[in-house]
């Protein structure tokens, strides 16, 4: 019986490091001159950061120091959707940053059909949110993820290959 290999091409991030990087973002603004009298909320939910501060301005900074902790966190950069800002109550600014998380159809087929034309010899199927890649060669699915991350800069989600066996 020949051996099968495989591993799964996921988009997804570190919770509890992007609830490590809201925290520091909150001391940050406490402390920078800046930002301390902006008033401004951070509210992490499931799927989305909301941003709620005095002006454009300090919105433009939070946004910067938002993507800094990230970046020195190592989470990607991708799964931050901005959203149009929009005001509020009170002459404030309110913004919803989406959390992207999982794969789409669409970039699925995207990626799929993008080993399918340069490898033969390995079998992609997509199952929900994530992707399977399966080979009879460890080579062939090194070359899979070679191609992948060619691909990845095309696509607007970070991803990531888990389950490698």
């Amino acid at each position: 019986m020949a051996a099968s290999f495989s591993f799964d091409v996921v988009s997804d991030f570190d919770r509890q490091e992007l609830v490590n990087v809201v925290d520091q973002m909150r001391r940050d603004i406490g402390q920078r001159y800046d930002l301390k009298d902006s008033n401004t909320e951070l509210e992490l939910e499931e799927n989305c950061l909301v941003i709620t501060t005095a002006s454009d301005m300090t919105l433009k900074a939070v946004e910067d120091v938002l993507l800094q902790k990230a970046t020195k966190r190592n989470l990607s950069l991708k799964i931050f959707d901005f959203q149009q800002p929009e005001s509020s109550s009170g002459n404030r600014v309110r913004q919803m940053v989406v959390l992207r998380k999982g794969l789409t159809q669409e970039i699925s087929k995207k990626l799929s059909k993008a080993v399918r034309d340069e490898l033969k010899k390995v079998t992609v199927s997509i199952q929900g949110e994530s992707i399977r890649i399966t080979g009879k060669s460890k080579d062939d699915l090194q070359a899979a993820i070679g191609v992948l991350r060619e691909r990845e800069k095309d696509i607007d989600v970070p991803i990531q290959f888990e389950n490698y066996r």
